[in-house]
């Protein structure tokens, strides 16, 4: 089916599915509405800024029911400052993304106008993660409402309470036909990705990304997949251990390092390991004196990431590492940081992102070897360089890719709302923050008005008139009189056409 042409089934006889049925209410009322104003998109964005205000309590909550216990004040900074600060930034800024834009037209059709228009691009899907089940899905929403679109989000399955929460605070503002919220546990759930949407939004990992770019291909549908990845930092000799294992402590245990641009690794001089490993252990107990009843630290959401984390620190150690806790006390699913040490190319643990509170450290001796390591990888979500010196932070940020860059800390990039938010290669395609982001989910229209008293006649045939041929000289120039044109005609009969498959 041609997404942009029909709000029809694939097939008359068939009965749509409930996932289906809410899909094309979706499509249909857009079609009914398919240029929503400024005044109308910043009402939307407005009320749910006020949402967010209201609930915020019950979503830090509900969060932390799902995850078993989730800090409270990192589910309000994350997952409701997050958003609040997302609209503040679009709502300052959309009536200059909105307006069209001039564009210069070539020579040939000067005294014509031609301009670029945003229009909205329809219906818009949002599969989200639960390792941030609100910023990750009010953040694409946020990108499509103020691009006129209307959304379907799909939540994860294991965030039953705040996906709860979720859909009873949009019931409030939104109608179904506008923001429809598809809960994880829903027997379709899992098909969303079929779905003809107009553009797909995936968080998750590559693998997944792979599949839900499969999917999406078979209806054409654009996708922006943010995939996360091994995201290092890179401490240069010229900067303070104890400041950087400070930043990156913190790095690796917010949400139990179960976030996407979580530092995954370090590179610290070889001389300094053992002062870093020290420091970090301190900078870790200076911010959680205890774990069972600290409301500060977060869970491992479930069973299975908690086995995962626990295979992953196995594999390691068969393999040789040196692992030290920052501390010997657990709960449940909350654990302490771990850091590796003594490091070898075949764990787990330096192939896979960890998401959980583990820190493998590399020492190093030149930074030439550090940038090798890291361009022979897989490219990353983020990179953190700790250096005061200009010159060798810009060599090292010309000679690697990421989808983006903190230096001197960690993750804070993602927060700021003026620039986009993706990776890169492995890490992902496309962005949902900013200009950027507005300009991804809208198509970009192009429009040239002929005016009336242009000649474009003099362009039609019969060809070979003066003003044809004065143009033809002017912009192509003279052929070159060495080259036959037989010899031009007989080499083109022989070459093979790709272009038509012959």
């Amino acid at each position: 089916m041609n997404s942009q042409s029909s709000t029809a089934p694939f097939s008359q006889h068939t009965a749509l599915s409930e996932l289906e049925t809410w899909f094309y209410a979706l499509k249909s009322a857009y079609q009914q509405d398919t240029q929503p104003t400024l005044e109308d998109r910043k009402a939307q964005l407005s009320a749910l800024k006020t949402q967010l205000r209201r609930y915020q309590n019950v979503l830090a909550q509900a969060m932390s029911e799902d995850f078993g216990g989730r800090s409270h004040s990192e589910s309000l900074m994350a997952d409701v400052l997050g958003p609040i600060l997302d609209i503040n930034h679009v709502q300052s800024h959309l009536r200059r993304w909105m307006r069209p834009k001039r564009r210069p037209t070539e020579w040939l059709f000067k005294g014509n106008k031609l301009e670029l228009r945003y229009q909205p691009k329809g219906v818009v899907g949002i599969i989200c993660p639960w390792n941030f089940p609100l910023y990750l899905s009010l953040g694409p929403l946020i990108t499509a409402l103020a691009a006129g679109n209307r959304c379907m989000i799909k939540m994860p399955p294991n965030c039953p309470k705040t996906t709860s929460a979720l859909k009873a605070m949009l019931a409030e503002i939104y109608s179904e036909d506008r923001v429809c919220v598809v809960p994880g546990d829903h027997p379709q759930a899992m098909e969303i990705s079929h779905l003809p949407f107009d553009h797909l939004v995936f968080t998750g990992s590559p693998n997944s990304g792979k599949i839900i770019m499969a999917n999406a291909a078979k209806n054409l549908t654009p996708v922006t997949l943010e995939l996360g990845g091994k995201s290092p930092a890179v401490i240069f000799d010229d900067y303070d251990i104890q400041q950087a294992a400070s930043r990156i402590a913190h790095g690796k245990s917010f949400n139990a390092g179960q976030i996407c641009i979580a530092p995954d690794y370090a590179f610290v001089p070889n001389e300094k390991v053992d002062a870093f490993v020290e420091a970090l252990s301190r900078a870790y107990n200076k911010m959680y004196s205890g774990i069972a009843d600290n409301a500060d630290c977060t869970s491992l959401v479930d069973n299975a990431q908690f086995e995962r984390f626990q295979a992953l620190v196995e594999d390691a150690k068969a393999k040789g590492a040196n692992i030290i806790k920052c501390r010997d006390d657990s709960d449940k699913r909350k654990m302490p940081l771990h850091i590796a040490t003594n490091l070898s190319p075949e764990m787990r643990i330096c192939q896979e992102e960890i998401f959980g509170p583990l820190l493998p450290v590399h020492g190093y001796n030149s930074l030439e070897e550090v940038a090798d390591y890291i361009t022979n990888r897989p490219r990353p979500l983020a990179c953190y360089l700790f250096s005061h010196d200009k010159e060798r932070r810009e060599w090292m940020l010309e000679r690697t890719h990421s989808g983006g860059v903190t230096i001197n800390d960690w993750g804070w990039h993602a927060l700021n709302h003026a620039v986009p938010f993706g990776g890169i290669g492995n890490s992902g395609i496309g962005n949902y923050h900013g200009e950027e982001g507005f300009r991804e989910l809208s198509h970009a229209r192009t429009v040239l008005q002929m005016r009336r008293w242009f000649p474009i006649s003099i362009f039609a045939p019969p060809y070979g008139n003066l003003a044809q041929r004065l143009v033809m000289r002017l912009f192509i120039g003279k052929p070159d009189p060495m080259l036959s044109t037989q010899d031009n005609a007989n080499a083109a009969i022989e070459t093979p056409n790709i272009a038509s498959g012959r």
